[in-house]
Order: C-alpha cells, then structure tokens, then sequence
C-alpha cells in the first residue's frame, strides 16, 4: 500500500511540474516581444468566416476565415532571430454554420462572394459522352457527371474517359434505391480511387435526402435544368455560383454556352470546387 501511494505521489508530483512549466513557458513566450509583435497585427490578418445560410430546406456555402496561427508564426520568426512580418503564418477558421456538418439539406448555392457556375451531366447511356469529352476538353473545361450505376457496371472503361472531371452516382437502373445506390457507390470508389460527395436531385426528395445524409453525402439540388436552347437559356437566367444542369447534349449550342459564361467572367467548376468552402 504504502508503494502504490509512493507511486502516486510521484506521479502526481510529475504532472503537476510538467503543467507549471508548460506555464511558465507560455508566460514567457506571450511576453517575447516577438510575440507582443504577432499579436499587434491581429486585426490586419483577421477575415472573419461567413456561416452557410440556410433557408427552409436548402443550405448555400458559407466561407472559411482566416487567422494568425500565433503558434507557427512565433516558431519561425524566433528561428529567424527577430520579428519579421513576412513570417507570419495564417490558418483557417471554420464558420459555426457550416457545410461540411449539414447533410440533411439540398445544397444549391455556393457562396456568394464568387463567380462560380458549375455544369452538370446525367449519364444514364454512353450516348454523345465522346463528343462531349472532346469539347470540353477543347473548351478547358471540368464538369461534375452523374452516372447510372448500371451503365458503371456494365461499361467500367467510361470512367476512364471521365478521369479529367468529376463522378458521382446518380441512381441504379434509374432509381434511386439505397441498397443499389449504395453498392454503385462502392463500386465508383473502388475505379477511382476517391470517396463519393454528392447525390443528385431536381425535386424535393426526403427519402433521398435521409439516405444521403446517412451516408454521410450532400444532395445537390441544380438551380437551372435546361432540356434545350441551352445558350439562350444560360444568357437569359444565369447568376453567379449557381449549378446548371444540361439535360439534352447539344453540341455547337453547349460551346457557345460556355464561351459565353466565360466572357462574362465566370469561372466554371466541378460541384466540389463550388461549395468548398475552405477556398
């Protein structure tokens, strides 16, 4: 008994050195005038995060902010012998409403601070896939499709074609069941070697959104879906980081499309671009 108490008592005795050290180390180190220095330009480096906004049952992406990470910003600076702002290192701050926590809801919109439109493709037949790969490659442009599990199952070798852009799943045999849907995600993750993000839908879907949000997957909700005109269409209704989806492959009227969306100054990106919000 009388050991174990021993034991205890320098245990207990180690703690306790270890935490006023630790102290007296912070102590130090927040009265280095390095770190007096750090701390005066807080202001300048601060951007506050903006949280996602959440209407009824849809989310729009918020933004990270940024901050002094005083911790590797005093590690540097001290190695360099003195104070020297061009030192300073900076670090993310998630907003308290966020994206990244919410599945439960369609994300429709990114954040508004951009101009970001994101074009997306049903898959459910490997009809027009080539000429449309070929234009968008002409264009530079990546795309989100997605795909029928069926069609992934029967045809694997189109992922390879669409390695340039982004993949998900859209349904197993054009519908959205959770045992299929799940295996066919499954089975996307294991021919590309990343994990799935997203399901898709037009309309309001609770089934589809539990299953999703379940599975730890966004639904996205496009704001436009356009079966035709598309150029037209896209002139007439287009905003900013807003996702399109193009129902009907129509060649020359998709290219014209796109260069329009570009000489308008958007910036055309995958559905995982548009509501990253650490960006």
């Amino acid at each position: 008994m009388k050991k174990i108490t021993k034991i205890i008592s320098i245990v207990l005795f180690f703690l306790i050195s270890v935490f006023y050290t630790n102290k007296s180390i912070d102590i130090l180190k927040n009265n280095d005038p390095i770190m007096k220095q750090i701390k005066n330009t807080k202001e300048k480096y601060t951007i506050s995060p903006i949280n996602a906004i959440i209407n009824g049952n849809e989310i729009q992406s918020g933004t990270y902010g940024k901050e002094i990470d005083y911790e590797s910003s005093y590690t540097k600076m001290k190695r360099y012998g003195k104070y020297n702002e061009a030192l300073t290192v900076l670090k993310d701050t998630k907003p308290t409403i966020s994206i990244e926590d919410t599945y439960d809801k369609y994300l429709t919109k990114g954040n508004s601070n951009k101009r970001n439109v994101s074009l997306v493709f049903k898959i459910t037949d490997d009809k027009n896939i080539m000429e449309l790969l070929s234009l968008l490659e002409k264009k530079d442009v990546q795309v989100t499709f997605f795909i029928d599990g069926t069609l992934l199952e029967n045809n694997a070798k189109v992922i390879k074609s669409l390695s340039n852009h982004e993949v998900e799943i859209l349904s197993y045999n054009n519908k959205q069941e959770e045992t299929f849907m799940t295996a066919s995600i499954s089975y996307l993750e294991s021919l590309t070697n990343r994990e799935a993000n997203f399901c898709y839908t037009e309309n309001d879907n609770e089934d589809l959104l539990k299953m999703c949000s379940k599975n730890k997957l966004h639904t996205i909700k496009p704001t436009l879906v356009l079966k035709n005109d598309i150029y037209n269409n896209i002139k007439k209704s287009v905003e900013k980081d807003i996702v399109i989806t193009i129902d009907n492959y129509q060649g020359n009227n998709l290219s014209s499309a796109i260069d329009y969306l570009k000489s308008k100054g958007y910036n055309l990106v995958t559905i995982q671009d548009m509501f990253d919000e650490s960006t």
